[in-house]
Parts: structure tokens; sequence; C-alpha cells
């Protein structure tokens, strides 16, 4: 049986501290590190850029999970891989030559990964699901972290799974927005393995560790 997966998005992590925050998700059995890349175009905000990637890989030898929430990435995804990015994610909204970005994402040595928006149909993703290695939901609008779950979006993870088995491929399926312990049980039971959390880990009252052990509980 397949290992959920836990993927800390250091979206919400305390950059004054950040290689002891990274360091205690380490400790404390999470499995990725997850960097939300934002442009201040494709979604308004600006966040991180190449240099965020290689400062977490001198920190940490868990894998990064890049999300690009950008226009053109694929202008972009050399300078990530070459920064340390492992995974490499990017959206199938406004991407016109998305078959291309993933592809290259491969070739240089990353694993591709296709996400979609809270309003996005499930079809816009079929025709590149054979170039991925996961496929990310977006269970809030991207843009933000602290947002709230969209409960609409489990039924769309249902649909992805349906979709995938179907066409015969086994991606992982993440979901990134509003998890908690409350929200995730209901996207594993639409079949996603791969839960993105940043607020409720890095703003637990308890500690990182408690709020991975927390999200880990509810995962049996």
């Amino acid at each position: 049986m397949m290992k959920n997966i836990i993927s800390a998005s250091i979206l919400s992590a305390d950059f004054g501290n950040l290689a002891d925050a990274i360091r205690q998700c380490e400790q404390a059995g999470c499995d990725w590190i997850h960097v939300d890349v934002m442009d201040g175009h494709f979604v308004p905000n600006i966040t991180m850029g190449p240099f965020i990637v290689e400062t977490c890989k001198r920190i940490t030898s868990l894998p990064l999970d890049v999300h690009l929430m950008i226009e053109t990435p694929e202008n972009y995804i050399e300078p990530f891989r070459k920064a340390g990015a492992d995974r490499l994610t990017v959206h199938i909204e406004g991407n016109p030559g998305i078959r291309a970005t993933l592809q290259r994402i491969r070739e240089l040595g990353a694993r591709p990964g296709i996400s979609l928006n809270p309003e996005t149909p499930v079809s816009a993703i079929e025709p590149v699901i054979d170039l991925v290695d996961l496929v990310l939901v977006m269970t809030v609008h991207p843009g933000y972290s602290g947002q709230s779950f969209i409960p609409e979006a489990a039924e769309k993870i249902g649909e992805v799974t349906a979709m995938i088995n179907r066409k015969g491929f086994s991606p992982l399926i993440q979901v990134d927005g509003g998890i908690t312990s409350t929200t995730l049980p209901q996207c594993m039971k639409g079949g996603a393995n791969t839960f993105v959390a940043a607020t409720a880990i890095f703003k637990h009252p308890a500690g990182i560790k408690a709020g991975i052990d927390e999200l880990r509980s509810v995962m049996a």
C-alpha cells in the first residue's frame, strides 16, 4: 500500500528561522518540503524564487516539491531545477505549450506535475496525464496561505481518481489548500495520497511536530 505523503509548505513558515523550521519538519517525519512560487500575475501575490529553493536544498535532504503559480513557467523551470527542485508542478491554465513544458521538466531530471484550479474541469488535464507523475488539485483559490478548504474540491479529487484509473495511469494525487486534520480525511476518501499543509503545520499552537503528528494521526 502506498504511503501517504505530507509536504510541508514553507509559505507559512517563520522565514527568520527557516532552517530550524525545516529541520523540525524533517525530524517530525515530514516527507517533502513544498515551495509555493507566485509571480503577482498568475496569482495576486509574490513569494519565492530559485534562491529560496537553493537555500532549502542546503538545509535539508528532503525532496523539494516546487509549485509554479506563474506565467510562462517554461522560462523558469531550468533555473528552479538548477536550484534543487526535485519536483516541478505547473498549471494547466493559461499554458498553451504545456506538453513541451512537462517534457522539458522530465528532461532536466525533475518529476513533472500538473495542477488545476478549483474552477478548472478535470477534463482539462486529461490530454497530458501521460506526462505527469503528480496531479495537484487546488482545494482553495491559489495565492494566499490560510484560506478555507472548498468543500466541492472533494468531489473533484474523486473525478481525478476516476479519470487516471480509466486512462491506466497512476500519478500521485496531491491536494493543497486548507488541509487540516478535518479536511484531510475527506481528500483521502476521494483518492488523494499527497497532502500539502502550511498553516496546519507551521502555525499549530503546539508546534511543528504536533502539527505533523496531528495530520498523520488521521491518515489511518
